[in-house]
């Protein structure tokens, strides 16, 4: 890996997401990507020649069976699975983590606790919050440290004890961009005796996931922002999963280890447009590969624009001021003082460059930090498609908007 070339064909990438061809330049990707045009061919050509029901001996059903088991199987490669029966798909990592929350309503007791980030989109914390109000645990809120504004060690260490059952944060940050060090958190938690759940939404569009090496018990992230269809994917431990009742029809076995947790069942052709995803990542040489490449790009894109935010008169960048990729992705969030975020977004809108403000669902994090009142931050996230050209034009209608 060391000799690796980390250019990045820029023309072959961007000639993969359609989109793209216009004159705007998408910086609000952390919301959601553009999608590439192989996953939309693959959601095309199966709804126009295996759109059936699975599970039947007939050939198409068989052929659409196969085409979703495989999607399934590319899941668990993707992120380093044991097996593909440790894959969960579902609308959005919201409704995934809510539906796991649930099947896990007689696994907490009265005094048990829950620690959980003030990091978090409130994906990763309301239905942690939610099952603890339903089963008498107590929710342990677990800060950022006040100086580096990064979930550390020292933090989390003293949250610990006998009850502790459950600990939930986030890989990256989706306002701060700041990366987490998942695997040595993540012992301190099996230290203490908890399962650890992590949200990697804000990560998985950067770089590689691979979950055994973390030892995580459950990791969820959004396909739809790592260029792929609206639908989210939930890695959950054999272990953790199969003791767990279903959420489905009560006829289906605790053994089924995702449908189980698919009431409804999935998304057939949305699992199969996944499989474009997992396709391009391997043409650009595999994850690994692919997203050392990744991260060099972006890390070249965020430097201008950070250096830029530095200098600038009243801002103030949140979180890791530089662009070094081992601590941070691409997603830069910074106030102005003075100014409501709203009204530099829309100035930056009429220059065809989409930004975005708000506090994009962090709302404890964006009210610890005091911006509440302020209407939150100003966002900017970039991806591997984005260009420095691209950059540039944000940081001229930056200008345009703090002048």
């Amino acid at each position: 890996m060391a000799d690796l070339d980390l250019a990045l064909d820029l023309a072959r990438v961007r000639a993969e997401f359609p989109a793209l061809g216009s004159d705007f330049a998408f910086f609000d990707n952390a919301g959601g990507s553009q999608t590439l045009r192989g996953v939309a061919d693959r959601v095309r050509d199966y709804l126009l020649t295996s759109n059936v029901q699975l599970g039947a001996s007939y050939e198409v059903s068989r052929a659409a069976g196969a085409r979703v088991a495989a999607a399934v199987a590319g899941a668990a490669a993707y992120v380093h699975a044991a097996s593909p029966d440790e894959i969960v798909l579902g609308p959005s990592t919201t409704q995934l983590l809510a539906n796991l929350a649930l099947a896990m309503r007689t696994w907490l007791r009265p005094g048990d606790e829950v620690v959980v980030s003030r990091a978090e989109h409130e994906a990763n914390a309301g239905p942690w919050c939610r099952l603890a109000a339903a089963t008498g645990a107590v929710v342990r809120w677990w800060p950022l440290d006040p100086v580096t504004l990064r979930l550390e060690p020292h933090g989390l260490a003293p949250l610990l004890g006998p009850r502790t059952r459950l600990v939930a944060f986030t890989h990256a940050s989706n306002l701060l961009g700041t990366i987490h060090d998942v695997a040595g958190l993540t012992a301190l938690a099996h230290g203490a005796g908890a399962r650890v759940v992590v949200d990697g939404v804000a990560y998985a569009p950067h770089r590689a996931i691979d979950v055994r090496a973390w030892d995580v018990d459950a990791y969820v992230f959004s396909a739809y922002k790592v260029y792929g269809p609206h639908l989210a994917v939930l890695y959950g431990k054999r272990d953790l999963l199969a003791p767990l009742p279903g959420i489905n029809h009560d006829f289906i076995g605790r053994d089924q280890l995702a449908y189980k947790l698919q009431p409804g069942n999935l998304n057939f052709e949305l699992a199969h447009g996944l499989g474009g995803v997992f396709a391009y990542v391997d043409d650009l040489g595999g994850p690994a590969a692919a997203f050392a490449r990744i991260a060099a790009h972006e890390e070249a894109l965020a430097a201008p624009l950070l250096a830029w935010l530095r200098d600038a008169p009243g801002v103030r960048v949140l979180g890791e001021a530089t662009a070094d990729r081992a601590r941070r992705v691409p997603t830069i969030s910074f106030t102005v003082a003075g100014r409501r975020p709203e009204d530099v977004v829309r100035v930056v809108d009429g220059h065809r460059v989409g930004i975005r403000h708000g506090d994009f669902y962090a709302r404890r994090l964006v009210e610890d930090l005091g911006l509440a009142d302020a209407g939150g931050v100003i966002r900017a996230s970039m991806v591997h498609y984005n260009t420095h050209d691209e950059v540039a034009r944000l940081i001229e209608a930056l200008a345009a908007a703090l002048r």
